[in-house]
């Protein structure tokens, strides 16, 4: 019973041994692997955070080049559409007014030979300066004619200030619009750069989340385990509560036990009685 009861005695010792090794490895590895976990999770959140937000950026400037693209065409569309007016309007004022100047050349030639011809009919300037004022019905032909030559030079004026007016215009739509287009140009060639980083960028920080969730993956399944065999040190090491069967049932075998070894110390006790009696017997005897 005592040889039982000391090998007993060196199991548990040994077990108990065996159990704080194995408790001690077990808890600092799931220690280690969570904190793994948690790190990669950390990282993985910022750089899925940083890729969404670059996302964003990007669609943002695909949308800020798409209505760029739409009012550049808008523009070139009225650019095209105004200088088209512009060469229609300058090809009539051009053309007006090189009638309203050939008109004018010729009014002024023919009364102007008509006037010449005056002179030289009264005896050139002199004598006209002596003689009676020209026939009434000239000096009607006359004025008629001076009335005529000041209404087209008046048409001839308002022809060219509308012609230059139109010009200048032009000139001032052509400028802005240049002005603009090379803005234009500038801003998209920005954009367009900042899209193509950004889109580098949130590609390899994809690349990189992938990378950290795969990492993540492998120490969660090592954690799993780990916090399996955690489970299987705990049930074979952790002492748990007795039911009241499992308890009386081992105390009812201590019980034939401790009889059973009574009863063996009982036997050695009546056999060593007896082996003294006997020796005084023979004591006596002799």
């Amino acid at each position: 019973m005592i040889a039982k009861l000391l090998d007993e005695a060196a199991n548990e010792a040994g077990h108990k041994a065996y159990c704080d090794e194995e408790m001690s490895k077990t808890k600092a590895k799931k220690e280690e692997l969570q904190a793994d976990v948690a790190k990669l999770t950390s990282k993985i959140d910022v750089a899925s955070a940083r890729s969404a937000g670059l996302k964003e950026d990007v669609a943002k400037l695909q949308k800020e080049l798409g209505d760029l693209q739409k009012m550049q065409a808008e523009m070139d569309k009225v650019r095209e559409d105004t200088h088209a007016a512009f060469e229609i309007a300058q090809t009539d004022l051009t053309a007006g007014l090189d009638g309203i100047r050939s008109a004018l050349g010729v009014l002024r030639d023919y009364y102007q030979a008509d006037a010449d011809a005056l002179l030289q009919k009264n005896g050139g300037l002199s004598s006209f300066m002596q003689q009676p004022a020209a026939p009434a019905k000239h000096e009607k032909s006359s004025g008629a004619g001076g009335g005529i030559i000041s209404m087209l030079e008046v048409i001839e004026s308002d022809f060219a200030k509308n012609l230059a007016q139109e010009e200048e215009e032009e000139a001032a739509a052509q400028t802005a619009y240049d002005k603009l287009t090379q803005e234009n140009k500038v801003t998209k060639t920005t954009k367009e750069q900042d899209e193509k980083y950004s889109t580098k960028e949130y590609t390899s920080l994809d690349k990189e989340v992938a990378e950290l969730s795969g990492d993540r993956d492998g120490a969660n399944t090592e954690l799993d385990a780990v916090m399996e065999y955690d489970e299987k040190i705990k049930d074979q090491c952790v002492a748990k509560p007795e039911p009241y069967e499992e308890r009386k049932r081992r105390r009812e075998a201590e019980i034939v036990g401790l009889k059973e070894a009574l009863t063996i110390l009982e036997g050695q006790a009546f056999l060593q009685k007896h082996s003294g009696l006997r020796g005084i017997t023979s004591h006596l005897r002799a």
